[in-house]
């Protein structure tokens, strides 16, 4: 069966697979696309239940059952030499797709990691995360309030300076809200977010020998940047960037800055 995944593919060259964070798209990578698709062929993929993927009905929308989506597809599409780009939510999810290549004994596939603000241990839920998570609570907020007015609070409680949000950025990650289904993806993802077996995740972490880049803000707040310095210590073969002056989505607030990090990490696994 086919992942129930929406990827944009574009441009040639190695691959790069980058996935999103809770309830986002790839819309987050909009400043990294057209440079990254300029030297390498990029999978910008929606995880489902967001942006324009599907939506299961089975209601099974943890970052396991994304993490196996993300890797049907590589395999279904025999992607080799693959540089695994997540943020947020994203980041644990390419962490659980490299340990997977792993497993299979399948490492030729995967170049190395570069998790944004990544996911990764026991640490506490942001409060919009834990609303969400809330069946009945989580879609009322959103279906009385309105994806135009919920995404702005969400986006002043994560990002360093509120007054950088603009009508693009509100519009861009609001957009798929305005459907029932998604609205109730989201609540379904909030719901799994925590990983069963969380614990043996965290403790597997350090046998992924794979080259690692870790980009945080130092103000980061739904990610903490000690998750990133744990990763930092625990992967064998990683490097953490942090950024002054950030929250949570370099991709967009330290955008130029965060793409010459990731270039030349991708030069350095060439």
């Amino acid at each position: 069966m086919s992942a129930p995944l929406d990827v944009e593919v574009r441009g040639r060259g190695r691959p790069i697979v980058l996935m999103h964070g809770f309830a986002a798209s790839r819309f987050t990578y909009r400043f990294w696309a057209d440079d990254l698709a300029s030297t390498h062929q990029i999978h910008l993929v929606d995880l489902f239940g967001c942006g324009c993927a599907p939506f299961p009905a089975d209601g099974r929308y943890g970052p396991r059952e994304q993490g196996e989506a993300v890797l049907r597809y590589i395999r279904e599409n025999d992607l080799r030499g693959v540089t695994l780009v997540g943020h947020s939510l994203g980041g644990g999810i390419a962490l659980f797709v490299a340990l997977r290549l792993q497993e299979l004994g399948e490492t030729d596939r995967l170049a190395g990691i570069v998790s944004v603000a990544g996911a990764a241990y026991v640490q506490a839920l942001p409060k919009f995360i834990g609303l969400v998570r809330l069946p009945w609570i989580g879609r009322w907020l959103l279906r009385a309030i309105g994806p135009e007015r919920v995404i702005p609070a969400v986006l002043r409680s994560i990002l360093y300076d509120p007054s950088s949000i603009t009508p693009e950025q509100i519009d861009g990650y609001a957009a798929p809200l305005r459907e029932w289904e998604r609205r109730r993806a989201v609540v379904e993802t909030a719901r799994h977010i925590v990983p069963e077996g969380i614990e043996d995740l965290e403790r597997r972490w350090r046998t992924i020998q794979a080259p690692a880049l870790l980009l945080w803000g130092r103000q980061d707040y739904v990610v903490p940047l000690w998750v990133g310095e744990r990763l930092a210590r625990e992967l064998p073969n990683s490097e953490l960037v942090v950024f002054e002056r950030c929250g949570h989505i370099p991709p967009e607030e330290r955008a130029e800055e965060s793409l010459v990090h990731v270039r030349r990490f991708l030069r350095r696994i060439a």
